[in-house]
This record gives structure tokens, sequence and C-alpha cells, in this order.
């Protein structure tokens, strides 16, 4: 099997569930393809995500025309560094870019406010800090913006989305200085046991990714075993980490049922309370 052929459907949930987290406007199929093999196994929303200006845009827009989609938008932590400082490389979808400084991510944040104050705009991220592709020149510009859009969710009443690797002191630092919005999610929840119950303490949601399937991922497993069934998420972050054993090829929110048979397992619970737990997690989370 070529490791750039999609998957095959899995077994249907019997319990309809919602993928937290995906990029559709990254994946090959369009969108009423990936909606309806969603659909087929009983992933019912999805919250797409944006990364930048044009990615949260098409969030929006995709969202006002598809009921099964929810959107969120924001500015990468990642973004923020290549609008401030340019991005001569251009490792971005935007390719080569001039430093653009205060004025530009000012510009770019205003952008966002306005998408966030849309009634089908869900979610405010993913923001948050990322010290693994960005270094120190940068950890300065993704503070800023993190702060930002902590406003901007708090402004709109909308769920913040966090993007957290290799920056958990830190993430958890800002929230407590900013004052997190009432409902926070860990996308691609990446701590540990200990991280997940000082989360849960302060009511923040855990979504879990296909890497909790990974063999390395046991601190994942352990993280996700401590969590309370009524703060867990599932998500695909697709087109990226696709769940074992399919690990390497394309995701797509229709693997969801293979993450989340996973999960509990992980969890010791019956696949359908699960399910259930976490589409009315997901729903509570963002509102629909």
């Amino acid at each position: 099997m070529s490791r750039t052929e999609a998957p095959p459907l899995p077994e249907p949930l019997r319990v309809p569930v919602a993928d937290s987290h995906t990029h559709l406007d990254m994946q090959d199929a369009t969108v009423e393809e990936s909606l309806a093999r969603a659909a087929a196994v009983n992933v019912t929303a999805v919250v797409q995500v944006g990364c930048d200006v044009a990615g949260s845009r098409w969030a929006a827009e995709t969202a006002a025309a598809h009921p099964a989609v929810h959107a969120s938008v924001a500015l990468h932590p990642n973004e923020a560094p290549r609008i401030v400082l340019g991005d001569p490389d251009g490792t971005a979808r935007q390719g080569a870019r001039e430093p653009g400084g205060r004025v530009a991510l000012d510009e770019a944040l205003a952008e966002i406010d306005a998408l966030a104050a849309l009634g089908h705009v869900r979610g405010v991220g993913e923001t948050g800090l990322d010290f693994f592709r960005t270094g120190p020149e940068g950890v300065a510009a993704q503070e800023e913006s993190f702060r930002a859009h902590i406003e901007i969710a708090k402004r709109h009443g909308k769920a913040l989305v966090i993007h957290d690797r290799d920056a958990h002191a830190d993430v958890l630092r800002v929230l407590r200085d900013a004052g997190a919005p009432e409902r926070t999610v860990f996308h691609c929840y990446s701590g540990d046991a200990e991280m997940a119950r000082i989360c849960a303490e302060a009511g923040y949601f855990m979504s879990f990714a296909g890497n909790v399937t990974f063999k390395n991922a046991q601190p994942l497993r352990d993280a996700l075993a401590v969590a309370p069934a009524e703060l867990v998420l599932v998500e695909t972050d697709a087109p990226f980490l696709t769940p074992a054993p399919y690990r390497g090829r394309p995701n797509a929110p229709y693997l969801i049922p293979v993450t989340l048979r996973a999960m509990a397992e992980v969890k010791g619970m019956d696949e359908d309370a699960l399910a259930t737990a976490v589409y009315d997690n997901t729903a509570r989370a963002f509102g629909f």
C-alpha cells in the first residue's frame, strides 16, 4: 500500500462524534467529499481551523456554506513572527515575505478580530506558542499575538484554541497572566499526565489527535488516562498526525473512529460512551 494512498474507511461509529480540529483546505478532497466520507462513519461535525488571514477567511466562508462545519480563526504561532520579521525562505504557504513589523501584525489581528465576530465562527485559534519551529528571535511576536488572541476570544465569547509545542510552561503562564477565556481547548494535546491534571483543574479541554496511537506516545496515553472524560475531545489535525496503523499516510476527518477507539481503550470506556461524551464536550466547547 502506497504511503500517499488514502487509508480505507473504518467501521462506522454507532454514536455521532465531532472532529474538533481539521484543515480541510490542506486536504486533497473537496469539502463536500470530505464531509460525505466523514458522515459515512458518523463523524457529523468538524471544526475547520485557520492558520493565517487567508485561511481564516476560507474557514469562515466554508462554515457559512456548510452546516456541518464550524470555523475557528487565527494567526498560527509561527505566522506571527513571519509577519513581523519576514519570511525570506518562504516556509509558509504564502511564500517569501518582507518584514512587516508591528503594524502588519496589528493589521492581521484586526482581520482576525472582525472574523471572530461572525456567528458561524466558533473559535479563536489555533494560537499559542511554538518553540520548535520559531527561534528566540520570534518569541516576543508569538507571545504578543497569543495575548491578542486571548482578548479577541474573550471579547467575542468564543472558544480559545491553543497550539502548544515545546512551550507548556509558557503557555500556562500566559493563560494565568492574561486570564483564560471561559472555554479553552488544548488542540493536539502534547503535555504529560501532570500537565493534564493542571488543565483539568483549570477546566481546559484537552483534544487528542492520532499521535496518541503512536508507539512512542505513552506519556500522551498517560495524560489521556487521567484527563476527565468531560474535558476530552478528539481531532484529526488532518492532513497531519494520521493514527496507527496508517501513520505517514494522508489524514482526514473520516479517520476519527480509529483514534476514538484507541482512546476508549486507554480510558477503559465503552466506545459509545466515549463518543457521546466527546460530541457533547465539543458542542459545549465550541457552542454548537
